[in-house]
């Protein structure tokens, strides 16, 4: 008599969470395994990038055309972006300055009301309101020499009254800068940034006319405008 030998045969199936080992015999045997950790995220932010925050402080001035400068105090604005390190540029200022960037989104600057604004020492009339719209404040920081130079560019708008009359936006294009600005008419001088980051803002623009009789004839549009402002400038690193 011939005896035969049966040889049992074993097949293992592989999932991404588990091994399930099948012997082909009366007898079967599961194993599942726990899940895998998950590796451990080593991903950090670009060693160049910075955080960098504006707010106004105390009180500056605002002129335009012939008329004496109006007295301005915007506390309470405020602004936030990232500033970079400025690589392969040969033609950059110093080995500190920064490429800085603010969020329009976040950028608050008051308006000028009978609360934040006198005109040959009395407030603004309480019915006219000038809103200010930013839409570009971008340009350069170096937080070791204190210089700041920051293209900005916004809307003025003026209301008076509850919507009697709503003049046409002043586009207002300038660089602030805590060196010296001057224009044809008017000139201002700045201030570098302190330890604290304190520092006094100047640009000279030229406004334009806009599409009203009335705001070019009281204005005297094509005119141009100062600004003087204080403000404390924050650059903090993101990897601290």
């Amino acid at each position: 008599m011939v005896s035969i030998k049966a040889i049992s045969s074993t097949t293992i199936y592989k999932s991404p969470n588990r091994y399930i080992l099948n012997h082909k015999s009366p007898n079967q045997i599961r194993l599942i395994s726990n899940s895998l950790s998950p590796e451990p995220n080593t991903t950090q932010l670009p060693n160049n990038l910075y955080s960098v925050s504006f707010k106004t402080i105390g009180t500056g001035k605002l002129g335009i055309s012939r008329y004496p400068d109006f007295e301005y105090s915007p506390r309470g604005g405020s602004g936030a972006g990232t500033a970079r390190k400025i690589d392969g540029d040969q033609n950059r200022a110093s080995e500190s300055e920064l490429s800085a960037c603010f969020d329009v989104g976040t950028l608050y600057i008051p308006p000028l009301t009978s609360q934040t604004t006198k005109f040959l020492g009395f407030p603004l009339p309480p019915f006219l309101k000038i809103d200010i719209s930013p839409e570009v404040f971008e340009g350069t920081i170096d937080p070791e020499s204190g210089k700041v130079e920051l293209e900005f560019t916004a809307k003025f708008c003026f209301t008076a009254g509850v919507g009697l009359y709503r003049a046409p936006a002043l586009v207002v294009k300038t660089v602030l800068t805590t060196e010296e600005s001057i224009g044809e008419r008017k000139k201002g001088r700045g201030e570098r940034m302190d330890g604290e980051g304190k520092c006094r803002l100047v640009g000279v623009a030229k406004v334009e006319t806009v599409d009203d009789w009335f705001m070019n004839t009281f204005l005297s549009l094509p005119a141009e405008c100062l600004a003087d402002l204080q403000a404390v400038i924050s650059v903090s690193d993101n990897q601290s």
